[in-house]
Order: C-alpha cells, then sequence, then structure tokens
C-alpha cells in the first residue's frame, strides 16, 4: 500500500575509518527507503585519508554531507551532525557499521508502531581475521560482553534500558538535550538513560541488525576496554543506581587477581603456605576462561578458537583496570 515515508537522516561520526567508510555509506545509500534519505558525516582530525574519502563521497553523491568535528569526540560528532541534518528521524550509524538490508524501513515502521522515541537492535560483530572472529565471539557470550540484549540475535523484541545505535525521533532528542558532550564513551546509554527518565520508550527489536567491525589486535582491543571501563566508572558515579554485577565482575575479578598473585609471590619468597593459596584467584580466573572458551569455540575456526582465551582475558581485565583507575579528570 502506497504511503508517505518521512524523510530520514544518518548521522555518521568518523574518524581513521579510511578502511570502513567507503562501505558503510555504501550501505547506506543502498537501503530501499521510499522516502527521502541524507547522510551526514561529522569527520574529525584523522591520521589516515578518512576526510579526503568523506570528500570524494560527498562531491559523488549530494545526498552526502561532510561536516568538520575538530574535538575528534564522538558525542560532538553525533551533536554537530544532528544539528546540520535536515529530516525529522535520526539514524545512527558508525563509520564502520553496515545497516542490514530493510533497516532504515523498518525502523521506521517500528518508531511509529510503538511510538518509541529510540529504536534499535542487533550489534553483530562480525571478523575478518582470526583474532577479530574471537572478538567478535566474545561480545557475543555472557562471559565476555553478551550481557546486553542487543548482543544476541536470540534476543525478544520489547522495551529495553539502551539498544545499539538507535533511530531517534529528532523532537525527543532536542527535549532532553542531544548527546552529552562530557561523556567521551557510554554516551550512547546515557542519553537513553534520560530518554527513559523523561517517560519516553526505548524499544528493542532482533530485526533490526547493525555489522560490527571489531578491534583487529590486542593493542587496540586493550584499549579499547580501558578506555570503556574508565568511562563505566565515571556512568555509576553518575547514576548510582545503575551498578550491577555485570559491570562490577570485571574490576572486582582484577583485584581479586592481583592481590592473590601478589600475595602468592610473597608467599613462595616467605615459604608461607597460606600466602601461596592466592594462586587460587588466578589459576581459578584460568580456568573459567579456559572452560568457558571450550564451549563458546564450537562454531568458530581454529585459529580463532586459540585466541579467544586471550580475548577473554584482555577484555576482562584492561575493563577491569580502567574502571579501577577512573577518570583522572572528570568531564
Amino acid at each position: 500500500m502506497s504511503r508517505d515515508w518521512p524523510g530520514v537522516s544518518v548521522v555518521m561520526p568518523v574518524l581513521n575509518e579510511e578502511r570502513h567508510l567507503g562501505a558503510a555509506v555504501a550501505g547506506v545509500l543502498a537501503q530501499e527507503y521510499a522516502g527521502e534519505l541524507e547522510v551526514v558525516l561529522a569527520v574529525g582530525p584523522s591520521r589516515d585519508r578518512t576526510r579526503a574519502i568523506a570528500d570524494a563521497i560527498a562531491a559523488e553523491d549530494p545526498r552526502v554531507t561532510v561536516v568538520d568535528n575538530p574535538a575528534a569526540r564522538t558525542p560532538h560528532a553525533l551533536n554537530l551532525a544532528i544539528g546540520a541534518a535536515r529530516h525529522d528521524v535520526i539514524v545512527r550509524v558508525d563509520g564502520h557499521g553496515m545497516l542490514a538490508d530493510g533497516y532504515v524501513r523498518r525502523a521506521v515502521e517500528l518508531l511509529e508502531e510503538t511510538g518509541a522515541a529510540n529504536v534499535g537492535g542487533v550489534m553483530d560483530a562480525q571478523g575478518s581475521t582470526p583474532f577479530e572472529e574471537a572478538v567478535a565471539a566474545a561480545y557475543t557470550t555472557k562471559l565476555g560482553l553478551g550481557g546486553s540484549a542487543f548482543h544476541l540475535a536470540e534476543s525478544q523484541a520489547g522495551p529495553a534500558e539502551t539498544v545499539f545505535l538507535g533511530v531517534f525521533r529528532r523532537e525527543a532528542l532536542r527535549a532532553v538535550g542531544g548527546f552529552d558532550e562530557t561523556m567521551h564513551r557510554a554516551q550512547d546509554w546515557e542519553l537513553n538513560h534520560r530518554l527513559l527518565a523523561s517517560g519516553r520508550l526505548i524499544w528493542f527489536s532482533p530485526e533490526l541488525r547493525v555489522t560490527y567491525r571489531p578491534r583487529s589486535s590486542v593493542r587496540a582491543l586493550a584499549k579499547q576496554m580501558y578506555d570503556t571501563g574508565k568511562w563505566r566508572r565515571e556512568v555509576i558515579r553518575r547514576y548510582p543506581d545503575t551498578a550491577n554485577v555485570r559491570y562490577l565482575a570485571p574490576p572486582v575479578a582484577t583485584l581479586a587477581i592481583a592481590a592473590g598473585t601478589a600475595a602468592a609471590l610473597v608467599g613462595s619468597l616467605t615459604g608461607s603456605p597460606l600466602l601461596r593459596l592466592g594462586w587460587a584467584a588466578p589459576g581459578g580466573y584460568a580456568a573459567v576462561i579456559l572452560g568457558g572458551s571450550a564451549v563458546t569455540a564450537r562454531s568458530m575456526s581454529d585459529a580463532a578458537r586459540v585466541r579467544l582465551p586471550l580475548v577473554l582475558a584482555v577484555t576482562h581485565l584492561s575493563w577491569g583496570a580502567g574502571f579501577l583507575v577512573g577518570l583522572r579528570r572528570r568531564p
């Protein structure tokens, strides 16, 4: 049945995305959507050819606009892109994300069907190397980061605390003040928290899928998780009622492993059998990681399977260390 489809603005914060930007924008422009569609790229000062690629895409397609993001921060980029957007439906996509076919159309339908301020779906992590494949598996297992509904394709549709990326009503964003630019990480969760507090609805649907490209090295993963842990502590500082076992488990495990290892080393030097029991902390953690990896890795390639225990340990301990250290300066 024919109908009027609202205009849609896809906003993308972009920084150092030479590898994936072209495919990400092409995936948006290939969406079969009957209404007007535009893409606003908020590009930060990148170390690669990202800006040149963005400008070339905009020169070739009038639906694409490029704006500068001198702060190089994600929330700043999102607010700048939303400010330059022309339409009342705002779709957030990352510079390395790939929308599933029909994503925009179905998201618009869900906004109308549910009355939600924001709808979102599954973060479909997919790796192209064995290490990336292992990181993708860590995202989708509860032993890794799979505690949230948007990490799991089998999650049921319904109201949610937060969703991956999101498709918003502009009026809802305006009503709560947009993205908090003091939240350099976890800005999506924080925004959704304010939307919920304002009496609005967040809706999750597994019909909406976005391909996510995981970090490709131990160093990049460790930095990502360390920063995430620092900002998760900031979230809990601002909103103490949001603290739960899932967020507190990594710092508790990190403390226990560090304390147990230190005690065991002292015990080895002093000959104290009691202190040598401290090896139970890192040993028990290793047993849990290896056992969990064996179960999770059944459908993975052999090369990815052997990397999964390392990926899980880096994820947990980097997150935990970041949480314990916290932000050096509060924004």
